[in-house]
């Protein structure tokens, strides 16, 4: 696992090279809102978000993504983990219904990852 912040951002070619390694098209991350923060390179969104739990971060602030980085920047970013299924934060889905959620899960992803 590899954690990404404002002092360790992660280049494009990076992903493309744990994407082609890992799952041929895609990296699933776990990006922490609050913190402004993800980890990448694993092959479930349960262990990046044990990994950020154990780090100090709060479940309400992680979410769940896959990356896709030969993708245009407008369709790299997919919603979709198990992980993000929590009711009682008027999310049911495995999707991140709440467009401001997405806006800044979108913002803390683009402000970290170098194109």
């Amino acid at each position: 696992m590899t954690i990404v912040d404002a002092d360790r951002k992660i280049a494009l070619s990076e992903l493309q090279d744990m994407a082609s390694r890992l799952f041929g098209d895609l990296v699933k991350a776990v990006v922490d809102v609050r913190k402004r923060t993800m980890v990448v390179d694993a092959e479930l969104h349960a262990d990046q978000e044990a990994y950020l739990l154990e780090e100090g971060s709060d479940q309400d602030d992680l979410w769940g993504i896959n990356l896709h980085p030969d993708q245009p920047e407008e369709d790299w970013i997919e919603f979709d983990s198990m992980i993000n299924v929590r009711p009682r934060q008027g999310n049911p889905s495995r999707g991140v219904l709440d467009e401001e959620v997405r806006r800044e899960i979108a913002s803390v992803v683009n402000g970290l990852v170098t194109r």
